[in-house]
């Protein structure tokens, strides 16, 4: 690696209303480095990486490409200096082919009028054999998988000459072995030369694959540290400011009755096609029944039935022994199930309203919020603030729109309206996605006291750590069935075999 920074942030400054969102950071990224972005929801990552990206304007400081002054006032003048982002969210559009995906925007043209498809083909082609992406360039987006998708932003920035990559929480949606292959691809861009910001909440992935780890706390820069000094104890306390226990701690359950009870369910996907079938099981009062597969396999569907938002093919769904197989999203809550969906903008929130609103979601025309269809806004105003500080939600207060919190708050907000509906039953469907360590730490801590309290708990999870740490039994899902049931004490090796369809159910 060169001794220059290919990148250099001096003292970059942003402001937003009541905020101030980074605070004279200082960041530099040399050529050929993989450097980690950590810090806690609402730190100031985002932020930082979409002035580097040309999304926001800096209020001060100074932006240096290759050692030159530089003005980033949009992401095409972003593009321009080498600079490319692959987000969280994709931004691809499923009925065109990855080829089609990639030059959109920027087509090669026969005789500078008709686009040159062969030519685009070919060149997302070269460029796929040549960084190890392995992404066929003529599939359809909506016929290929998360982590391929992943892979074609990933190439769709480097088509547009990207010298300098930025990640956003690159393996939120990756499995275990799609995120250890885009490692192997992170690895084959960094010795072609390619210098690559990776931002993180997962402290074991910034170890491994970080050569220098920069942390945020609350809008401030904390210290830049080397691969070799850093240890996933000590990140955590600059990340968070304290110890955090990075391991959950609870008592062996003391499973009660049946809370929960499924019988050869059946579900169908949107295109009508079987996503769950003839799938049995229960979860009792006092345990945590962890759900693990490769993302796809049914999980969506099925917890949407259970949710009331999806009506069965086939099959019983029981509450607290009461027949709910067609029951309405209203009666299945009625009767004391909760629900942390998958998706938080598109299920858990509605983004135009206050959080105040958001949190009263469930109870707004029940006393003392309302009597008689009228609305007591200080009332409601009041629960939100008390909730929003027990379940540390930054960022806004109770009359902020849910849309200008970061994701990971945004989750926050719907873990708290959730758990504090008091649920005798507890659906939990990627309940930390987006969180760092700090807040992970607290929902895990909460999960596992609903589970004290006596209640049922469904966690659906893509992260076999998280999996294994919280359940007391772990089912397998694989094409829509459930394939073993398994003790938490199993490899993950083995867990990660039955969620592809190998090995063999082992008895919990």
């Amino acid at each position: 690696m060169s001794d220059g920074p290919i990148l250099e942030l001096r003292s970059i400054t942003k402001r937003f209303p009541g905020v101030v969102a980074n605070d004279a950071i200082d960041f530099e990224l040399l050529p050929g480095e993989v450097h980690a972005l950590l810090g806690e929801n609402g730190a100031g990552k985002s932020t930082l990486m979409n002035i580097v990206y040309g999304l926001y304007r800096p209020d001060g400081g100074e932006i240096l490409i290759r050692g030159k002054p530089v003005t980033l006032g949009s992401a095409r003048e972003a593009i321009m200096h080498g600079i490319g982002m692959v987000h969280q969210q994709f931004m691809l559009i499923p009925v065109m082919t990855v080829a089609e995906n990639i030059v959109l925007a920027s087509e090669p043209t026969h005789a500078g009028v008709l686009l040159d498809y062969a030519a685009s083909v070919e060149r997302v082609r070269e460029l796929s054999e040549r960084f190890g992406l392995a992404v066929d360039p003529e599939a359809r987006v909506e016929n290929i998988g998360v982590g391929q998708e992943q892979r074609v932003e990933i190439l769709k920035a480097l088509y547009r000459g990207a010298e300098i990559l930025i990640l956003d929480e690159p393996t939120a949606v990756l499995t275990p072995q799609e995120a250890a292959e885009l490692f192997e691809i992170i690895r084959g861009l960094q010795a072609q030369g390619k210098s690559i910001i990776f931002i993180s909440h997962k402290l074991k992935e910034v170890v491994e694959i970080a050569d220098r780890i920069t942390v945020l706390r609350r809008g401030r820069k904390v210290d830049t540290i080397s691969r070799e000094g850093a240890t996933e104890t000590g990140l955590a306390r600059m990340m968070v400011g304290r110890e955090v226990l990075l391991r959950v701690e609870k008592k062996p359950a003391a499973p009660g009755q049946p809370m929960l009870e499924v019988h050869d369910l059946s579900v169908l996907d949107d295109r009508g096609l079987g996503a769950v079938r003839d799938v049995s099981f229960a979860v009792r009062a006092g345990e945590i029944v962890g759900l693990a597969g490769v993302d796809g396999n049914g999980q969506t569907e099925l917890i949407d039935a259970l949710a009331g938002l999806r009506r069965p093919s086939g099959g019983e769904i029981r509450v607290r022994g009461q027949d709910v197989t067609r029951a309405s999203a209203r009666r299945v809550l009625d009767l004391g199930v909760g629900h942390i969906p998958e998706d938080r903008q598109r299920r858990g929130l509605v983004l135009e309203f206050s959080l105040a609103e958001n949190l009263a979601l469930h109870d707004y025309d029940e006393e003392p919020n309302s009597r008689f269809g009228w609305l007591f806004p200080r009332r409601l105003i009041s629960r939100a603030r008390k909730l929003l500080r027990e379940f540390d939600v930054r960022g806004g207060g109770p009359q902020t729109r849910a849309s200008a919190l970061s994701g990971g708050n945004q989750q926050k907000v719907v873990i708290a309206r959730e758990v504090a509906g008091d649920p005798d039953v507890l659906i939990a469907a990627q309940p930390t996605r987006g969180l760092d360590v700090g807040a992970i730490e607290y929902v895990h801590r909460r999960l596992v006291e609903v589970r004290d309290e006596g209640k049922a708990v469904l966690l659906v999870s893509l992260e076999l750590d998280e999996i294994r740490a919280l359940s007391d039994r772990i089912l397998v899902i694989y094409e829509g069935r459930i394939v073993g049931e398994y003790d938490p004490k199993v490899a993950e090796e083995d867990l990660g075999i039955a969620m592809t369809g190998g090995g063999s159910a082992a008895a919990a």
